[in-house]
């Protein structure tokens, strides 16, 4: 696999390097990276997508002054659609939003349209931001994955870096099924840092085997990559594989920094239709 980790943007941003809490809120801490450079790697185009969704970030530890320079907190939700340029790099995202620790807004409305403003010119494309308060959030309880868990097939495992040969078919039969895991592991694209995930597939077409399937998903456990670009890697290998009627994979991984990444790609549906937050979330 070809290494892109030195690709300029990467090198320019911010990850595995030290750096300072900005003391007021800066729009410059975003450091927006190019989808295009992953989606190079798979045989993926840019103007013919060969899927649809979102990515679907969550913001516990967002925090502000108000105009009194009282602390105000609030849980951020941000939906980046599949088809923007470029994805937020996380650790920029992070220091962004602790940007607005001490900075005072007349609102959370105020808070939210910058969020917006912000975001959406990083992405190149339109970012809905929804916040909540903290009680209300409450509203969002943890739910169990849909479909049937293959976490307890007894397999041999001896490959830890994905590879597309690994899935077979269990027959020729048409299905429809959904199956989850939570044995997703990846690593940041640049600091390997762990990326732990729980995964949703669902698909109509030739019945996949669950042991191949829960070998493939293992096999991400050394691999370095983006969240997104892990999810997008996955849907693509099991369509050219399978040549699928319909297929959705729905990611969920668990927080770092304060910050969780969802990401949702689908043959025929632009959002996800789960709601979904685990209890490793």
């Amino acid at each position: 696999m070809t290494d892109y980790t030195n690709a300029p943007e990467l090198k320019a941003s911010v990850l595995g390097k030290t750096t300072e809490y900005a003391s007021q809120y800066d729009a410059s801490l975003l450091h927006p990276i190019a989808r295009k450079l992953n989606r190079d790697q798979i045989g993926v185009e840019e103007s013919a997508l060969p899927f649809k969704g979102e990515d679907t970030w969550t913001g516990y530890e967002l925090s502000w002054l108000n105009l009194k320079g009282k602390p105000q907190v609030a849980v951020a939700s941000f939906v980046f659609p599949c088809q923007s340029s470029h994805i937020i790099e996380s650790k920029s995202f992070k220091l962004y939003l602790n940007s607005f620790n001490q900075s005072r807004f007349e609102s959370a409305e105020a808070v939210q349209n910058i969020l917006t403003k912000d975001l959406s010119k990083a992405a190149n494309t339109q970012v809905k931001v929804t916040l909540y308060k903290a009680s209300d959030y409450a509203c969002l309880p943890f739910t169990q994955m849909p479909g049937e868990c293959i976490d307890d097939l007894d397999i041999d495992v001896d490959i830890y870096s994905p590879q597309a040969g690994i899935l077979k078919a269990a027959s020729t039969n048409i299905v429809t099924q959904t199956l989850h895991s939570h044995l997703l592991k990846s690593n940041c694209l640049i600091t390997s840092q762990p990326d732990w995930a729980s995964i949703v597939i669902s698909y109509t077409g030739t019945q996949v085997c669950r042991e191949s399937l829960l070998r493939y998903l293992i096999s991400f456990r050394s691999h370095n990559e983006f969240h997104e670009q892990c999810v997008e890697r996955i849907y693509c290998e099991l369509m050219n594989t399978f040549d699928f009627e319909k297929l959705d994979v729905y990611a969920r991984y668990t927080r770092r920094g304060g910050l969780d990444i969802n990401p949702y790609r689908s043959s025929d549906q632009d959002s996800t239709a789960y709601q979904i937050r685990t209890n490793r979330q």
